[in-house]
């Protein structure tokens, strides 16, 4: 018996998806056992890099989601709107859903998930994260035995291109933004990205299945990568660090107890990092993501590989519908808990001033005698401990000095700058980044 797809979008990812399903030669055998029902389109009259019968192409979307005959509906249309409704419609109407949308599963994630839980039917999101790495079947099978205790990633392409190339070429961020923009490799309107709200999505689904329970977006600590300067990056060189917009999920003071808690505190924050050069994220440039796990007992595992782009967003789509087409044909009456999600609590995400991180700071201070004594006393007053303190030269007249601390809590640091900032010889503050 075929498995019938409802397809609602034919952009990039659609037509990706569509041209992998018509080549099937060489793939899974499964995947010929997949018949292309019914695509939803916004256009008829537009010439489209696939051909179907014009049968199958249909402008009502609602239609596609309502049809009787489609076993599985896959939304690839993107953004919030109509795509959470037709999600859930799908989902009332018995069938399963394979989606590429991590703003609506970052989102609505628990009303979309409960709502398959009790319609008996799965959700798959491999291609929501990390474009056609594998990383979310793994985080959900593989590594499942695993205690997970910190997911890292470069999970956004267009912030890591553009550090990648303020690095190499040592440009500032406006002008590499502007050449990405013509290139394609960022949009016209850049926010999602280089504000770090792409990776934000991502992290939460990601902490979500390492962790075991739900995350609410809005605990997610978010910042870009526009106030990174080029004078950043090149003193992150001479101290041994590259600069990567990182997501990180990770759990906080791991108790010794045993047995452990269900839900232990994590942080979960995205933020432009110093990255030691020896560590695995440091060499990954371009457009390419990567995402390090690390637990006991398998130590650490990254996933490497292109983020984004219509061979590899369709490539994991494809996956995740085969693994519906293996659960239709084995038609078991119970559901398989590796597919399904079992999240019904929250994790409990530690605030930001909780966080223990070592940080990189840049003063721009007036040229006095006993300036760096006075930085240290402050420093030492709220138990900040520093790495390096550097006098690197002169901007004008002003003395600039960078300074590298130990592990500190965030909460301490931020109180030792809000004194620093009063004293007279301290002119600005023009830099404050976190240090892997």
């Amino acid at each position: 018996m075929g498995v019938k797809l409802g397809i609602l979008g034919l952009g990039t990812v659609g037509t990706g998806t569509v041209q992998l399903l018509q080549d099937n030669a060489g793939r899974h055998p499964l995947l010929r056992d997949v018949e292309i029902y019914r695509v939803g389109v916004r256009s008829l009259d537009k010439s489209r890099m696939v051909e179907l019968p014009d049968a199958v192409l249909t402008t009502d979307l609602a239609a596609i989601v309502n049809e009787p005959q489609v076993d599985i509906v896959v939304e690839v249309i993107g953004g919030l709107e109509p795509a959470r409704s037709l999600i859930l419609k799908a989902i009332e109407n018995g069938k399963h859903v394979v989606t590429a949308n991590k703003a609506v599963i970052s989102r609505f994630g628990h009303e979309i998930f409960t709502a398959a839980n009790k319609a008996g039917v799965y959700v798959m999101l491999e291609a929501a994260v990390g474009g056609g790495i594998p990383v979310i079947q793994p985080l959900k099978q593989s590594l499942s035995v695993n205690r997970i205790h910190t997911v890292t990633g470069i999970v956004n392409g267009t912030t890591n291109y553009i550090l990648t190339r303020m690095q190499a070429e040592g440009i500032n961020f406006d002008d590499v933004l502007a050449d990405a923009q013509k290139l394609g490799y960022a949009e016209a309107d850049p926010t999602a990205d280089v504000d770090g709200l792409d990776a934000a999505d991502k992290i939460a689904i990601l902490a979500s299945l390492a962790f075991g329970g739900r995350i609410k977006l809005q605990d997610v600590y978010c910042e870009g990568i526009r106030q990174v300067s080029k004078t950043d990056i090149a003193y992150a060189e001479k101290l041994g660090f590259v600069i990567k917009l990182l997501a990180i999920a990770k759990t906080v003071n791991l108790p010794s107890i045993t047995p452990l808690p269900h839900h232990y505190p994590i942080s979960v924050r995205v933020h432009p990092t110093l990255v030691p050069k020896a560590h695995p994220l440091a060499s990954i440039n371009g457009v390419h993501n990567a995402i390090l796990v690390e637990g006991e007992p398998i130590g650490q595992v990254m996933f490497f590989g292109p983020g984004a782009g219509a061979g590899a967003t369709a490539s994991a789509v494809s996956s995740d519908i085969l693994n519906l087409v293996a659960a239709l044909q084995a038609n078991t009456a119970t559901p398989n808990s590796l597919l399904s999600c079992g999240h019904q609590d929250y994790c409990q995400i530690t605030p930001l001033e909780e966080l223990v991180t070592r940080f990189y700071t840049r003063f721009l201070t007036k040229d006095q005698p006993g300036v760096i004594g006075k930085l240290g006393t402050c420093f030492g007053k709220y138990s900040v401990s520093l790495e390096s303190v550097v006098q690197t030269g002169f901007q004008g007249e002003l003395a600039e000095i960078v300074v590298v601390t130990h592990d500190v809590r965030e909460g301490d640091f931020r109180q030792a700058l809000a004194e620093i900032r009063t004293l007279e010889a301290i002119d600005s503050i023009p830099s404050l980044l976190r240090v892997l």
